[in-house]
Order: structure tokens, then sequence, then C-alpha cells
């Protein structure tokens, strides 16, 4: 099987053993991934390449992966471009569910919903990955993206990239919230 119908697990193919899936997708593949790349947010230097392990237990079918991809993107601090790994492992659980049961049980009697369980419904026989392994490709961005740990970034005076050393700015702590109090004088009595 290759390209997007990677991305669906046919439940009749999973045996007592589980089942274990190797692929690896275009970013394009992935809507949101996609549009990151679009808006220049982000460039996919690589694959996004996923192992996963799936075995089914009664109506629930556990999935645990791992994905891998590489990645540039601009330094939050000086700009410059870097190229940077994404990687995650995960643990996603769907729950089959027939197109016709509605959840009968009391809601005083339900203490945690399947979204605070992590349960992920499913119908048919097929389950799509997309949803969950685009989601696991974005929580691992990193937060604020560093082209080295101690970037020192631009001046925000000049623009100087103080990578290369300081500039002749003088750079006094700018938003400080007591700066003003430094100018206070107190009359004592």
């Amino acid at each position: 099987m290759q390209g997007l119908k990677m991305l669906r697990i046919h439940i009749d193919k999973i045996t007592e053993d589980g089942l274990v899936l190797e692929f690896e997708e275009t970013p394009k593949s992935f809507p949101v991934l996609s549009k990151m790349a679009a808006n220049g947010e982000c460039e996919f230097t690589t694959p996004i390449n996923t192992a996963l392990r799936v075995i089914q237990i009664d109506d629930m079918i556990e999935v645990e992966g791992a994905i891998n991809a590489s990645v540039r993107l601009p330094c939050g601090r000086c700009l410059k471009i870097f190229d940077t790994a994404l990687t995650s492992r995960f643990a996603v659980t769907y729950l089959h569910r027939d197109a016709g049961t509605k959840d009968d049980t009391d809601p005083q009697e339900v203490e945690l919903s399947t979204e605070e369980m992590n349960l992920i419904y499913f119908q048919g026989q097929e389950i799509n990955l997309k949803e969950a392994i685009q989601e696991q490709v974005i929580m691992a961005f990193p937060l604020r993206a560093l082209c080295k740990k101690n970037c020192k970034g631009l001046c925000p005076k000049c623009g100087v990239d103080l990578k290369g050393g300081d500039c002749n700015c003088d750079r006094e702590p700018f938003g400080h919230k007591f700066a003003a109090l430094k100018k206070l004088s107190v009359d004592k009595k």
C-alpha cells in the first residue's frame, strides 16, 4: 500500500499479534501542514516518516507510534533560517461505534468524557490516521524556534545580528516596569 492508503487502517487487517506499519508521506497530504508551508511559516525538508504498532482489544484499537521529519524555520531571535528535527512518540485509542449507536449512559454516572480519556470514535471498518499524525507533527514544533540555545538575536535599535559581536547602541532595558521609579525623589521631613 502506498500513498494516502497508508493513512488508513483496515480493522480486518489487524492480526492477533497486532499490525506494524511504516510509511512516509509528504506534508502536502496533510491540509494544515500544507497550509503552514504555503504561508511561509516553515519548509519541510523531508517527508513525514511514521512508524506505528496497532493492536485491537475488543472494540478498541490502540495505536502507538512515532513520527520524524525535518523542517526549516526562522529563528525567533535572529530570524536566521535553520534546520531542525521534529520527533514525537504518541499513543491514541480509537473506539468503534456503530452509526446507529447512541451513548445511553446517564450523564450523572459518567465521570470522564471520551475526550478526557483520549478516546476517538470511529465508524465502519477503517480508521483514518491523517488527523492524528498531523496533530503529532504540529505538537512536535518548538514553542520558540531558536537556531542556538544561546542565540543573542538582533539589536532592538539598529537590527544588527548580535552573534557577530556587539554593536555600539546604548541598550538600556526598555519596557521595564519600574524604570520610572529611578527618577522619583521623596522629600523626607
